[in-house]
């Protein structure tokens, strides 16, 4: 029986908590709760945000005690109904709990939970001079302040630990610990001034003076407003302040005195566009052609692959149908891979749509972001945004683009949900009805299949904008060894020797190596020791400038070494190039050259790459030595040669897509040469010329690749034939992990049809734990994933509730990229 005359709400909380939970709501809030707002609720005895997904009049018996929501946050909904559709869509398909979405989706500021304080308990029972003196700290400062958190006892004693330290407090009765919601988003505000109406005019100011000619300071701050606000009557507080020299105790006496006015007023603190706006950039003809056949696409459907080769000018087919849907009241959502290289694009947006254009992405402070997340929800028309802008709560969205659609940075890895931007803009172009425009010099092999198989509309622009050649590119085969140079060089001599010319040329030069740091294995000459992570089974990278060895995927870090732990010899050898070698290695060979580097090392944040791509721009670097940083988002005129200095490692790493990655970082990296008026050159090194990968890349000949790739594939069962879904097995102890993976991989099998393994894959430890790798081989025709779901959830969920497998972690990913 359901318990009548009381009104429930389900709130779903930002926790991969298997469903909702049923709230109380309290009679005073009754006209407050609807959908879509954020609840405070508690859970366990810590309090967190949720937001109300459905209510009832009344419910079935819940099986727990129903407690009721606290307060009500906002006053209108932060998402709709289709929001919240995507949501459940995304938790179905990528087969993840509705919470670990949500937590995904809404920006840091918008999730508020429950903060531990510290705060003091009257009448202690024990002479406080019998406390350590980390103790006497704590408490001390607890004192003075009443209440700290955390984060504060952290600072006061200088240590990462602190919870021994206040949890002997405790025991010693002295302070007592509490739970407060934090809302972690505050609205910026400016504080202004202006004067009274009774004094506004020209004689109440000579009252006013008159009045206060005996005090220096008022007078000061009396004769600046007056001239601070000829243009507006309300100024800063700061400004006036600062100009007149007065204190705060001042303006705060004539603030009392009825004389100035002082209010507050809100503020965004996201970035405004000073670009003087300029028109569109005339079409070419094959622009204009190209979208005349789009128009004609999208009136009979919403997708559109637009294949154009580097340089052939997409992104001003981009702005043309933004300004469309702008003039039709529309948004645009602009996804890029990632937006910290991508100061050029902003840079072409903005100078034509202005104020029109927000850039969202995970560099942003939370404030900023919640402060475009309620824009976009105010209709806020063109947000260019990396792949977390999905989840922005449009209004009326009208156009999708994703450039470079074939990037794996559209990939969520972790954690959960481990979503593809790409495919769920595809399913919005669908559920909403609304264009989806996928652009690619390199398109990724499912999207190209959808267009054979006529899901997707296909257009391609197969010349440069403004008839400049493509770049002419050369096979440098490394077997042949020259005299010129040692028999370990990494360099060819025609690469050598084209570098010098493009520097005598007065032209820029890049070269591309997808490996960072100095050398990627150091190890002993003399026992064969080599230095390896304590966390991971990978070896530790040497970073020569940070004197440092690394571990790329946990972050462990050690100093160098310069003799052997094992053996003690001093033969310390150095396998394998990065990135910061190479660049080392052109400086003494160009010693005239300004070399620089471009990878994580040394660009850390946005306005480190503004920087190096302005003085790139500016030609203070002659050489540039990069990671696949450098295949995206650079545009310049003066890069005459691009190297690949090791395409084999791309070719061989085990991988099925490794061909279509080695094919789309060779084009890509290789069109940033040449994009203006000259033909560009690039030169592939290689061990192995005679790949068939090499001559696709050679003639750029994306039809020839995909067809024997898309052969392979279809033969061995292989996306986007089937859908791949892995099941990854943790655990810190390898006997239980490895049993455990065979357990899963067994009920597995009395399920599903293909089922891989268990496995360990290319990395058998990470962080500290074992990996065992299971793969699912889904048909994607005649399969309902619902099903596929519920036998992998039932099949989980057996493994662990048993006593001895309860303790593993298990990651599902659903089309990893």
């Amino acid at each position: 029986m359901g318990v009548k005359n009381h009104k429930y709400a389900e709130v779903l909380l930002p926790l991969a908590l298997p469903k909702s939970y049923t709230y109380l709501i309290p009679e005073k809030f009754s006209d407050l709760v609807r959908f879509g707002v954020r609840v405070e609720v508690s859970l366990k005895n810590k309090f967190y945000s949720g937001l109300i997904v459905t209510l009832h009049e009344d419910i079935q018996n819940p099986g727990y005690a129903l407690k009721s929501i606290i307060s009500v946050i906002d006053k209108t909904p932060i998402i709709d109904e289709n929001h919240f559709a995507l949501w459940k869509w995304i938790a179905a398909y990528y087969m993840c709990t509705l919470g670990e979405v949500m937590n995904a989706a809404l920006p840091t500021g918008l999730k508020m939970s429950s903060e531990t304080i510290i705060e003091l308990l009257p009448e202690p029972d024990i002479d406080i001079k019998e406390l350590s003196d980390d103790e006497y700290l704590v408490y001390e400062a607890v004192e003075l302040r009443r209440s700290l958190n955390i984060r504060e006892i952290k600072e006061i004693l200088g240590r990462s630990t602190v919870f021994n330290v206040i949890q002997t407090l405790i025991d010693k009765e002295l302070v007592n610990l509490k739970e407060e919601l934090i809302d972690s988003y505050k609205p910026k505000k400016i504080r202004l001034i202006k004067l009274a109406d009774q004094f506004s005019r020209d004689e109440g100011i000579h009252e006013l003076l008159e009045k206060f000619k005996r005090s220096k300071h008022k007078t000061n701050a009396l004769l600046t407003y007056y001239q601070l606000s000829k243009k507006n009557e309300e100024i800063l507080k700061t400004d006036l302040m600062e100009v007149s020299g007065a204190g705060s105790s001042v303006i705060k006496e004539l603030v009392d005195k009825d004389i100035f006015i002082e209010s507050d007023k809100t503020i965004s603190r996201l970035k405004t566009w000073n670009n003087k706006l300029s028109d569109l950039p005339q079409l070419s003809d094959t622009q204009r052609s190209c979208i005349n056949e789009m128009d004609k696409f999208f009136d009979t459907g919403n997708h559109l692959l637009l294949h154009g080769v580097t340089g052939s000018g997409k992104t001003r087919i981009y702005q043309e149908f933004i300004a469309r849907t702008i003039s039709n009241g529309g948004q645009v959502l602009y996804l890029v891979p990632e937006i910290g290289l991508t100061t050029q694009m902003i840079n072409r947006l903005t100078s034509v749509f202005g104020d029109e254009v927000y850039v969202f992405h995970s560099k942003l402070n939370q404030q900023e972001r919640v402060e475009i997340w309620n824009s976009v929800h105010q209709g806020k028309s063109v947000i260019l945004a990396a792949r977390s802008g999905i989840f922005l709560p449009f209004r009326n969205l009208q156009l999708i683009i994703v450039d470079e659609e074939h990037d794996s940075s559209y990939k969520q890895q972790s954690p959960s949900p481990h979503y593809n931007a790409r495919d769920i803009a595809s399913y919005l172009g669908t559920k909403l009805n609304i264009k989806v425009i996928l652009g690619s010099a390199t398109p990724s092999l499912e999207s190209y299949y959808n267009c054979l198989m006529k899901k997707y509309a296909y257009v391609k622009i197969d010349q440069r904008f403004g008839d400049v050649s493509l770049p002419e590119i050369r096979i440098s085969d490394m077997r042949i060894k020259s005299a010129l140079l040692p028999d370990n060089s990494k360099y060819s001599i025609a690469l050598v020797s084209m570098i010098q010319q493009s520097l005598n040329n007065d032209e820029q030069v890049l070269l591309f190596q997808n490996r960072r740091g100095f050398a990627p294995t150091i190890l002993c000459n003399t026992c064969g020791w080599n230095a390896k992570c304590p966390n991971c089974d990978v070896s530790l990278t040497l970073h020569k400038n940070m004197g440092e060895l690394k571990c790329h995927y946990c972050g462990y870090r050690k100093n160098t070494i310069d003799k052997c732990p094992a053996c003690g010899s001093i033969k310390i050898g150095h396998l394998g190039y990065g990135t910061e070698k190479i660049e080392l290695e052109l400086r003494n060979l160009f010693p005239d050259s300004k070399v620089k580097r471009m990878d994580l090392d040394t660009v850390r944040t946005k306005n480190d790459v503004e920087t190096l791509m302005n003085e790139f721009e500016e030609k203070k670097i002659d050489i540039l030595v990069g990671t696949q940083m450098i295949t995206k988002g650079l545009d310049f005129e003066k890069i005459g040669l691009v190297g690949i200095v090791d395409i084999d490692k791309l070719m061989q790493f085990p991988d099925f897509r490794a061909n279509e990655r080695a094919f789309q970082l060779a084009v890509q990296v290789g069109g940033r040469a040449g994009r203006r008026k000259k033909q560009g050159l690039v030169i592939i090194q290689t061990h192995d010329p005679v790949n068939p990968l090499l001559k696709d890349i050679l003639n750029s000949d994306f039809e020839s690749f995909s067809t024997r790739e898309l052969e392979e594939r279809e033969r061995y069962h292989y996306p986007p034939y089937v859908r791949i879904i892995e099941i990854t097995i943790m655990h810190s102890k390898y006997d239980k992990c490895r049993a455990g993976s065979i357990e899963l991989a067994g009920n597995l099998r009395t399920r599903l049809k293909t089922v891989l393994g268990p496995a360990v894959p290319g990395i058998g430890r990470l962080r500290g734990l074992y990996q065992f790798s299971i793969i699912l081989k889904i048909g994607k025709y005649g399969t309902d994933l619902s099903t596929v779901r519920k036998a992998i959830d039932d099949c989980k969920k057996k493994v662990l509730n048993t006593e001895e497998f309860k303790s593993l972690k298990i990651n599902i990913d659903v089309d990893p990229y």
